[in-house]
C-alpha cells in the first residue's frame, strides 16, 4: 500500500486531480524493492527467495531503478505534481532534488556530495552521497501524461543489515555492487533519529500543515496494490 499511494497520487496528478502532494512517511516494515526490469532477470526468483530468507518482504515499485532495501529506519519522501511538460523537467528535477538533500544532510553535520559513489546499489548521478564514499539518499523518478513523480529514499540507519543483503541479491541478479556504499544517517552523525530527519525535510519543502490521506487516493491504492506484489 506504500508504494501504491505514491502510484495512486501521480494518477490522480496526471489526471487533473491534484494539483501537487508531498508524503512523507517512514516504512511499516523492511523491504527490498525491485524495478520493473529486475523481475525479468534470470535471478529474479533466487533474489526474491534471499529477501524474504532475511525477514525482508519483496515488492515491486512504479519508479525506475535497481533495488534497493529499507527498514523503518528509513524515510521515503513522494513529491507529485501535475504538469503538462512533465518530460521536459526530469534533469532538471533531478539536480534540483539533489541539492535539496544534500543541504539537509549539510544541516544535521554530515559531508554530502551530490553523485554516485562506486558500487552503489541502483546508480544515480543525482544519488546523495557521505565523504564521497558512501551513498545515503536514492532519488527516482515516473513520468506520467501531464504529471510526474520524484521520490527520494533516506536511509537513516541499520546499513549493517542492509549491506549482505543487498550483496546477496545484487550477486543472484548478476548486477555489480559494493557493500562498502551502503552508509546511513546515523552512521555518519550517531545518534541522530528519523524524527529529526523528518522535520529537516519537513523545512526543506516548507510543508507546515500535514494532512491525512483522502477518500479518493486510498481507494485508488487499494485498487492497485497488486500491481507492487512479487507474483508467486
Amino acid at each position: 500500500m506504500e508504494l501504491a499511494v505514491a502510484h495512486a497520487l501521480v494518477r490522480r496528478a496526471s489526471a487533473g486531480e491534484l494539483t501537487e502532494a508531498l508524503r512523507v512517511y517512514r516504512p511499516a516494515a523492511p523491504v527490498v524493492v525491485f524495478g520493473r526490469r529486475d523481475t525479468h532477470l534470470p535471478g529474479f526468483r533466487a533474489a526474491v527467495r534471499a529477501t524474504q530468507a532475511a525477514g525482508f518482504e519483496p515488492l515491486v515499485r512504479a519508479v525506475g531503478g535497481r533495488p534497493v532495501a529499507y527498514t523503518t529506519e528509513a524515510l521515503v519522501v513522494d513529491h507529485v505534481k501535475h504538469e503538462r511538460l512533465a518530460p521536459d523537467g526530469l534533469e532538471t528535477r533531478f539536480k534540483q532534488f539533489g541539492l535539496l538533500y544534500a543541504e539537509v544532510l549539510h544541516g544535521l553535520g554530515i559531508d554530502a556530495r551530490v553523485g554516485a559513489v562506486p558500487g552503489e546499489y541502483c546508480p544515480g548521478a543525482h544519488s546523495v552521497n557521505a565523504r564521497g564514499v558512501v551513498k545515503l539518499v536514492g532519488t527516482g523518478q515516473r513520468v506520467v501524461p501531464n504529471g510526474w513523480l520524484f521520490s527520494a529514499l533516506t536511509v537513516v540507519g541499520d546499513d549493517a543489515r542492509l549491506q549482505p543483503l543487498l550483496a546477496e541479491v545484487y550477486g543472484q541478479l548478476e548486477l555489480p555492487f559494493d557493500p562498502a556504499s551502503v552508509g546511513s544517517l546515523s552512521t555518519e552523525v550517531p545518534g541522530l533519529t528519523v524524527e529529526a530527519v523528518e522535520q529537516r525535510i519537513f523545512e526543506a519543502y516548507d510543508a507546515t500543515d500535514p494532512q491525512p490521506l483522502d477518500d479518493a487516493t486510498l481507494d485508488l491504492a487499494t485498487q492497485l496494490a497488486a500491481d507492487h506484489r512479487v507474483s508467486a
